[in-house]
């Protein structure tokens, strides 16, 4: 997870969620991308699957 260790502060959304906090958001899994999301926006599919978004960097 870019060198990050995820813990129990992490914030993870689904795909299809609102997203709470404006930010670069990466996949978790194997094989990973960063996107851009904005607050009230919904979390983004990947490859066209649901996947579970964690928040790298607010703003």
């Amino acid at each position: 997870m870019s060198g990050k260790q995820q813990n129990e502060k992490s914030i993870v959304l689904e795909s299809g969620s609102a997203c709470t906090i404006s930010g670069e958001w990466e996949v978790q899994g194997n094989i990973t991308t960063i996107s851009y999301v904005s607050k009230g926006h919904l979390m983004p599919l990947y490859c066209g699957k649901k996947v579970k978004w964690i928040l790298l960097k607010s703003g």
